[in-house]
């Protein structure tokens, strides 16, 4: 794909909003028992600029993930001020997806300088790397985010998400070749935390992200869905972690997180990380796993990695 042209949003779109246009799209299209009709990815972006934290805000979410108190914005927090802009590139009418129900399967992200909250943010996002999956359709939504002022890039999103039994005309299935690792047998390993979660987890997570899903916020509006309760923001759980993996992150760090079994509210959440020294004794790496302590089902792993 070409670069794609960018369109200049004159705000921070309103998550609420896009959330109700896509339901919206949603059941007209049930009715009138009509697809997008797109086989192609928008050749846009979209992006905003001279945006900046709140504080109050950034607060809040520190104090929700388990983040340090500081004036740096956590990666997690980043995502969370870009996923209003990756949503309105999935709200667009020549989308070829259908935005409700989207799988969250990973993120890669890469933090290349510590971000004050003072600091003024352009933020661009597309779509892109429309493929085939053995469940469906899977692309990814790119984020980046830049100094206003210089323009310099400072972090850098990739998420890949799922629309689950959407087949589009022209794209081959495909075995799962950039979906969550499923490969051996996990045996669980002696925790390093167990977190505990309360049916109010997808609520609070929204109210300091914006992102008010409904499969995140009760059980009927998750049952509405399809779902058999409300289940926990994947971003959420990722930031949590990246929050428990702490002081060993270096000033620029790549973040992987790949989703493989949902957490369905309330729920009991193990965790373990380990870390790896470099050659010269100094913090490389961290791996992290989540598991279902009473079932030993895995919900997901990732891991921090030293940014050269």
């Amino acid at each position: 794909m070409t670069d794609p042209q960018p369109v200049i949003l004159g705000e921070l779109p309103s998550l609420s909003k896009l959330y109700v246009n896509a339901a919206a799209t949603a059941a007209r299209r049930r009715v009138l028992g009509a697809s997008t009709g797109k086989t192609r990815l928008p050749a846009v972006s979209h992006e905003v600029r001279n945006i900046r934290a709140e504080v109050e805000n950034l607060t809040a979410y520190q104090h929700l993930v388990g983040e340090t108190a500081s004036d740096i914005l956590p990666a997690g927090f980043v995502h969370a001020l870009a996923f209003p802009v990756s949503m309105s590139v999935m709200n667009r009418d020549d989308f070829p997806l259908p935005l409700l129900g989207m799988i969250h399967l990973k993120n890669r992200v890469e933090q290349r300088v510590p971000i004050q909250f003072t600091e003024s943010l352009d933020i661009r996002s597309w779509a892109a790397n429309l493929a085939g999956h053995r469940a469906g359709t899977q692309l990814d939504i790119v984020a980046e985010v830049r100094s206003t002022s210089s323009g310099d890039l400072l972090w850098r999103g990739v998420s890949t998400y799922l629309a689950k039994g959407v087949f589009l005309p022209g794209i081959d299935k495909a075995g799962n070749p950039n979906g969550a690792s499923m490969a051996g047998d996990f045996s669980p390993p002696d925790p390093t935390a167990l977190w505990q979660l309360g049916l109010e987890t997808g609520r609070s997570y929204a109210t300091v992200s914006g992102d008010f899903n409904p499969i995140h916020l009760s059980v009927l509006s998750a049952k509405a869905l399809g779902l058999r309760g409300s289940i926990a923001h994947g971003m959420y759980l990722a930031s949590r972690a990246l929050a428990d993996v702490g002081a060993v992150k270096s000033e620029s760090f790549a973040w992987d997180v790949a989703f493989e079994a949902p957490v369905f509210l309330p729920a009991r959440v193990a965790l373990d990380i380990a870390t790896v020294q470099g050659n010269s004794g100094t913090w490389e790496r961290s791996t992290y796993v989540a598991w279902n302590p009473r079932t030993g089902r895995r919900h997901f792993v990732g891991s921090v990695s030293h940014l050269p």
